[in-house]
């Protein structure tokens, strides 16, 4: 990420009144949008090869199993990657596009610039016939794809990321994506499954403590970009199940009574025990999922689960003006 001036940008601005906003409600929380500098995108990185985290294993198992039947389709001429990161996935769907010689752009979105550009010289290596267009920014709020961008374009965003978001903001993206989105596109999207609350557990408690670590690098984040002061021996992880929203909770535990200053932000008291939630996982069923896909004007073209109902990819659509279902599209 770029480095922070003197004056404040309206980018900073905002996260600063996200963050002022909410260390001020009753259950204090941070945008988990600030794990993801360098080094949080390395730690997520890390947090995929665990044997705990099952949801990286399960999503590739079904883009190897189903991107190639799907993209011989379609035949997308362009892929659009929301939360890029390292694209370790989309290779999955970037080699199936050369296979079928329909892979001309490739644009990986992601908010983190420094983590982002790497990726995409690591990428123009690999596919130096594909022009790969990288996107810095929060997609959370606004992103606009290359004008030029050719069609027809396969949207995705994997890894369940979506769950990360609140069910508003969560239509709202794919709202903006939507936007972006011509008659013949189509939206790829990763999905946590309900399940076994102990597999859930496990995932997010690795034996390890990656994810104890992820989870600090908030408070880093934090005390580097906005000159806070939060002393991280004083918090430990912890991760919990919400079974009536039915997502996972990230929290960090302060360990005593302390006062945090935040410059543009003031003073935050924490009592002994108190916690600061970091990151909700929401977590779906099919049923869940079309709600969503309707409330953005999306529909559900195809759904796939894994064999033990971890994980699931669905492929969406746009639903026309007139409210019908394009004539291509199949359910199932």
């Amino acid at each position: 990420m770029p480095g922070w001036g003197c004056t404040l940008s309206s980018e900073r601005s905002e996260l600063l009144d996200e963050i002022s906003v909410g260390l001020r409600r009753p259950q204090k929380e941070l945008p988990s949008k600030l794990f993801y500098d360098e080094r949080g995108s390395e730690l997520f990185e890390e947090i995929t090869d665990l044997p705990e985290y099952y949801l990286t294993r399960a999503e590739q198992g079904l883009l190897h199993e189903h991107i190639p039947g799907w993209v011989e389709k379609q035949r997308p001429h362009s892929l659009v990657e929301l939360g890029a990161g390292s694209a370790t996935k989309t290779r999955i769907v970037l080699d199936a596009m050369h296979a079928n010689e329909v892979g001309e752009v490739y644009v990986p979105v992601d908010i983190s610039a420094d983590f982002l550009e790497r990726t995409a010289a690591e990428l123009r290596r690999e596919h130096p016939d594909m022009t790969v267009i990288p996107l810095a920014a929060d997609f959370t709020r606004s992103f606009t794809l290359p004008p030029s961008l050719p069609h027809p374009a396969l949207l995705t965003f994997l890894g369940s990321t979506i769950g990360n978001l609140t069910s508003t903001a969560a239509v709202d993206l794919l709202r903006r994506a939507r936007s972006e989105m011509h008659s013949e596109d189509r939206f790829l999207l990763g999905l946590d499954l309900r399940k076994d609350v102990r597999v859930l557990e496990a995932a997010y408690n690795d034996a390890r403590g990656v994810t104890a670590e992820f989870n600090l690098n908030v408070l880093r984040v934090i005390n580097r970009r906005f000159g806070a002061n939060f002393d991280l021996s004083t918090f430990r992880h912890r991760a919990i199940y919400n079974a009536r929203d039915f997502q996972m909770e990230m929290h960090l535990v302060s360990t005593r009574l302390q006062t945090v200053s935040i410059p543009h932000v003031g003073e935050v008291e924490l009592r002994e025990g108190e916690t600061i939630r970091t990151e909700v996982s929401r977590k779906y069923d099919r049923l869940s999922v079309a709600s969503l896909f309707t409330a953005a004007g999306l529909t559900v073209a195809k759904w796939q689960e894994d064999a033990e109902g971890l994980f699931a990819l669905t492929l969406a659509s746009r639903i026309s003006k007139t409210g019908g279902m394009p004539s291509n599209q199949q359910r199932g």
